[in-house]
């Protein structure tokens, strides 16, 4: 059986050419005019802030956006991004910050691609001749998953975590599978960079995973065994532990409540930011995120189901074909994980995704007895593209519920652009490919309807990003241009209404951030006279080297409101739903005194865990 299974292995130089494709499309796909649109508020400009103010500052320990500390996640990410930054040009070759900001997330995701696709090449599902084929099949399965697509091309950290956890993972699988031949620090290294990336999720992630694979293996000590755990939580920490150290001597008690307080304990324990979902949430998310192809992961989900439930009569593959069940348990592991935690998010659900992926390619391997299940998920994938073609070429029926203030036009452009259209008929092309090919004995025949999803990449999610980018980013950055064109010398910069960090990140100076409410117009006019940043602090009107004016960027919802009303202010342009406003601040601390006498107090010092 040994010398079957090798058989059917595929050496590095017949690997070579699935690893190229590969590489091939996950450029096509993540690398492709990856900065020709601005960033997304509100997330990514705080990332690719911290990491510029490293390169400016050569403060690499501290992150720091606005000039205040940054303590949400550990610096992993904002040292790679750093690295572009760094680079001499940066400003003409990257001028909208996007490719050094957004480069870390598109590389790892193609990097945990080459090693998803490297693993199942190296140790097939099955005795086959098909075996690239299967790789690819759930490679694509991962990169064209709807998720992977938005944040493996955005400026954040859950790309890197969902990368360095997956890579993590399927090295201590492979050492398991083959430790004469597969190292066994390797796999730790990259969890110590996880742990770098968002900290102690990682260890979490992984440790219930191996948990609960070694119970079902029935080889729980052998396996703890091979991956040598406690060598290897001393490769993490080593690696890890210093930078949490010096944050900790250097930053103190607001590091400590920030980032394990605030974003680690109160986020699983409590809801934040209006987060919370109830505890079904994350079976939503897996059915988009694998979706059109969650029919497929629905089979292989019910066949380990189904196997755990005969526990005493369980089927218990040898190691090498052991991953179908390894990849249900780190599915399951983050489902469990991330459904017990109070607040939830879509990007949670990122480290699901390649386990999830491989479930789908898994499904399709030979096995007569699971013929009915293959093909009912093949006609549900059929009836879903259809159903979806309808709903999208019919949009105009409720193209109008899509209400974004800070997009008016939206609904209309969408239209003009045919975008919704084109997307209604790759689906209907996904449902005519498998009408053609339900009966055909074609192995792997499901890349035919990954096909449509490669060629939507050029005519819808490129565009999309596009069309986004100019109705909502592009007014941003306009108007950071006139504030900085406009800006007088030591006068100061606020933004109140919607908070937007990418004017902090396009024009580079430090802004006073505020809501709209009667308390926001108290607290501008007390934080430009009292409040004091890294490299910025307030001054009262008449003090020396003050301003008597201020440049203030307001929202029309924030226009609207009677105590941002007769102002004397003078508006130096509109762009969007934003206007830039020359403000006396003399004018503006009347204001602000009168809602004092009917009760409004200002609250700015009071202390907000995400601040900038």
């Amino acid at each position: 059986m040994k010398s079957l299974t090798k058989s059917f292995s595929l050496t590095f130089q017949q690997r070579r050419r699935g690893l190229l494709c590969i590489l091939f499309i996950g450029f096509i796909i993540f690398v492709w005019q990856l900065g020709s649109t601005g960033l997304v508020d509100e997330t990514p400009p705080l990332f690719a802030s911290a990491s510029r103010a490293m390169t400016e500052t050569g403060n690499w320990l501290t992150p720091q956006v606005n000039g205040l500390p940054r303590f949400d996640k550990p610096p992993l990410v904002y040292w790679l991004m750093g690295i572009g930054f760094s680079i001499p040009g940066n400003v003409f070759w990257d001028p909208l910050g996007t490719w050094a900001a957004r480069l870390p997330s598109a590389l790892s995701t193609i990097f945990l691609m080459l090693v998803i696709g490297d693993t199942i090449m190296r140790y097939p599902p099955e005795e086959n001749h098909f075996t690239r084929r299967t790789a690819i099949i759930s490679v694509l399965a991962f990169a064209f998953s709807p998720l992977v697509i938005i944040w493996g091309r955005i400026a954040v950290s859950d790309a890197l975590l969902c990368s360095t956890v997956g890579v993590c993972l399927l090295l201590k699988w492979r050492r398991y599978a083959n430790p004469e031949g597969e190292n066994w620090w390797s796999s730790w290294i990259f969890l110590s960079l996880a742990v770098l990336t968002k900290g102690p999720v990682a260890l979490v992630l992984s440790g219930l995973t191996i948990f609960f694979f070694a119970l079902f293996q029935n080889d729980f000590f052998r396996i703890l065994k091979l991956l040598k755990i406690i060598p290897g939580l001393f490769i993490v920490f080593l690696i890890s532990f210093p930078w949490y150290l010096l944050e900790l001597l250097i930053e103190g008690k607001p590091f400590l409540e920030s980032f394990f307080g605030y974003h680690n304990f109160q986020r699983f324990t409590s809801v934040v930011n209006s987060h919370g979902e109830p505890w079904w949430y994350f079976l939503i998310v897996l059915c988009i995120a694998s979706f059109p192809f969650t029919p497929f992961l629905l089979i292989s989900i019910r066949n380990n189901f189904c196997n755990i439930f005969k526990w005493n009569r369980r089927v218990i593959k040898k190691p090498d074909k052991s991953l179908f069940e390894f990849s249900f348990f780190w599915l399951i592991s983050v489902f469990i994980f991330f459904t017990i935690s109070a607040t939830k998010l879509p990007s949670y659900w990122l480290p699901a995704i390649p386990p999830a992926s491989i479930l789908i390619s898994f499904s399709l391997t030979n096995n007569v007895k699971e013929a009915f299940l293959k093909s009912l998920a093949w006609k549900l994938t059929i009836f879903v593209s259809i159903f979806f073609s309808i709903i999208f070429l019919s949009a105009e029926l409720w193209i109008d519920l899509l209400d974004d203030p800070e997009m008016p036009n939206f609904s209309e452009e969408l239209i003009k652009s045919f975008l919704i259209y084109k997307t209604g008929f790759i689906f209907l092309l996904i449902a005519f490919l498998g009408i053609i090919f339900s009966s055909s004995k074609i192995y792997g025949k499901l890349l035919i309807l990954q096909a449509p999803l490669f060629l939507s990449h050029f005519l819808i999610v490129l565009p999309t990003f596009d069309l986004a980018d100019r109705l909502r980013q592009l007014p941003l950055r306009q108007a950071s241009e006139l504030l900085i064109n406009s800006k007088n010398i030591n006068e100061p910069l606020v933004m109140v209404g919607a908070m937007k960090p990418s004017v902090h990140f396009y024009t580079n100076n430090v802004i006073v951030f505020e809501g709209r409410s009667k308390n926001a117009l108290v607290n501008v006019s007390d934080r430009l006279k009292n409040e004091s940043r890294r490299g910025w602090e307030g001054r009262p009107i008449h003090g020396s080297n003050s301003s008597k004016t201020t440049l203030l960027v307001i929202d029309k919802r924030s226009i609207e409101k009677p105590y941002w009303q007769g102002l004397n202010q003078k508006v130096l342009g509109e762009f969007g739903v934003y206007s830039v406003w020359r403000l006396n601040r003399e004018d503006l601390d009347k204001r602000a005194k009168s809602l004092k006498k009917e009760g409004v107090m200002s609250t700015w010092k009071k202390p907000r865990p995400e601040r900038f």
